[in-house]
């Protein structure tokens, strides 16, 4: 029996874990305005990234991405979808909507799955399919509810599934990948800190801000390594710790108060994310039987 472990499963472990315990670090940074923080984040992720391309000798992979016009859209496209999910998460953490926050966190390995079938073809079963429509009445229960479209879940969701579909199906590095996504997002972003007068002033939170790029870069880079290594709607049954501990952190932590109605769309959510890890399990012991 083989029982060594996928790299790829404890790369997906340690980038969620991060991710979940990442409110806490940003809360620290709230008198700043979320486009500052988004900004500092993607500056102090390129100086951390350029440093561990030098170190690990990358320089030639990068010449060959930025010489092939494919692999570059396809990084500008990840670029914008990395950039919408970070500020997005941001402007949730500092608005107290961090529960929210974890509401998308939670749909989106269904929405993996679901993109995993429609766009890669994964085969997606019967009992996958009955837990991505509960999901969708959890969501549509909550808009309802709320008379408008949860917006801060479902765009993160979506932000960083279409994210993580297209580093999957991109061949390029983990690191080499990310440092090209942060360098086609720095002028944007120098440009913007230019317009609002931020200065790097001593003293908090500025002092925190070098920290933004190893907090923003390595979790990322983790996660490209565990999409590179599993099978992409099986990636999602990772996700769940990331958004358990951050509605442990809103609730327990932060004293954030959930609506009768936002309980009832995490209670429908939780339900079909066991429906689809009972399916997960059933044929992954199904496949081990046959082999």
């Amino acid at each position: 029996m083989n029982s060594k472990i996928n790299p790829g499963i404890l790369y997906g472990v340690a980038a969620y874990a991060m991710w979940g315990l990442l409110p806490i670090f940003l809360k620290l940074l709230k008198p700043l305005p979320a486009p500052d923080i988004l900004a500092h984040r993607i500056l102090w992720s390129l100086v951390l990234l350029v440093v561990l391309a030098i170190v690990f000798r990358h320089g030639a992979a990068v010449r060959r991405i930025v010489t092939t016009p494919r692999l570059m859209l396809a990084l500008a496209a990840t670029a914008t979808l990395i950039a919408i999910n970070w500020l997005c998460y941001i402007i949730a953490v500092n608005s107290g909507h961090i529960a929210q926050a974890s509401l998308g966190y939670f749909i989106n390995p269904l929405v993996n799955v679901l993109l995993g079938t429609l766009i890669l073809r994964e085969r997606l079963g019967r009992i996958e399919g009955v837990a991505v429509a509960l999901a969708a009445c959890g969501v549509a229960f909550l808009a309802y509810e709320q008379g408008g479209v949860p917006i801060i879940p479902l765009t993160l969701a979506f932000s960083f599934g279409a994210y993580g579909l297209i580093r999957k199906v991109t061949p390029v590095d983990a690191l080499d990948g990310l440092l090209i996504e942060t360098a086609i997002l720095t002028p944007p972003s120098i440009l913007w800190l230019a317009l609002a007068g931020t200065s790097l002033a001593a003293g908090p939170p500025f002092a925190l801000l070098p920290i933004a790029g190893v907090i923003t870069a390595i979790p990322l880079m983790l996660f490209a390594a565990a999409a590179k290594r599993v099978r992409y709607s099986d990636l999602g049954l990772l996700q769940y710790l990331a958004p358990t501990l951050q509605l442990i952190l809103a609730v327990a932590v932060f004293g954030e108060v959930l609506a009768p109605a936002q309980w009832a769309a995490f209670v429908l959510i939780w339900v079909s994310l066991a429906i689809y890890l009972a399916g997960a399990t059933l044929a992954a012991r199904r496949a081990t039987a046959i082999a």
